[in-house]
């Protein structure tokens, strides 16, 4: 007589969880921080016309569908035109020029892309926020994407769909 076998049934898979990987949402592409310290004179303030000369001779060619951040890491005063003169010498070249530092960077690239998901498909979901990625997710993004599916989720976890951390359950009326 054959012995009949359980089958292993995936109960994860069988869920009806929903798994949000903030992963899929990360731009790939080389991120630069230019610091326009190295231009400042005697490393304390910009003179206009050395800057303007330096902003004409730069090879902006290796900049090329990069992207930049822009900042001052010196305790300078640094007139907001110098930015703005920066920006437009990078913009050509570059994928996407901001100002801030590349933690700022990477916060702006994710925004950006999650400005284009449409929310309301997690209606009355079950959200697992994914947690391990293979690439960094500032946790900015976290809070962001969370911010933005709480009106739409019945539920948010962190983690995995097999190991999951509750966050938030609507309540029932």
């Amino acid at each position: 007589m054959e012995k009949e076998h359980d089958q292993i049934i995936n109960k994860v898979a069988a869920s009806a969880l929903v798994t949000f990987d903030l992963e899929q949402y990360f731009q790939p592409g080389e991120r630069i921080l230019f610091d326009i310290k190295d231009q400042l004179f005697q490393g304390l303030i910009i003179r206009e016309k050395d800057f303007r000369e330096f902003t004409r001779n730069h090879n902006w060619a290796q900049y090329q569908d990069k992207f930049v951040a822009i900042c001052c890491s010196a305790d300078a005063i640094v007139p907001t035109w110098a930015y703005m003169l920066l920006a437009i010498s990078l913009q050509p070249f570059a994928r996407r020029v901001m100002f801030g530092t590349l933690d700022d960077l990477e916060i702006t690239l994710f925004q950006e892309r999650l400005a284009g998901v449409n929310w309301s498909q997690f209606k009355g979901a079950k959200v697992v926020i994914k947690g391990c990625s293979k690439v960094n997710v500032p946790v900015a993004v976290y809070v962001e994407a969370t911010n933005k599916l709480m009106p739409h989720a019945s539920s948010l976890m962190f983690g995995e769909p097999c190991s999951t951390v509750p966050l938030f359950k609507k309540r029932k009326l």
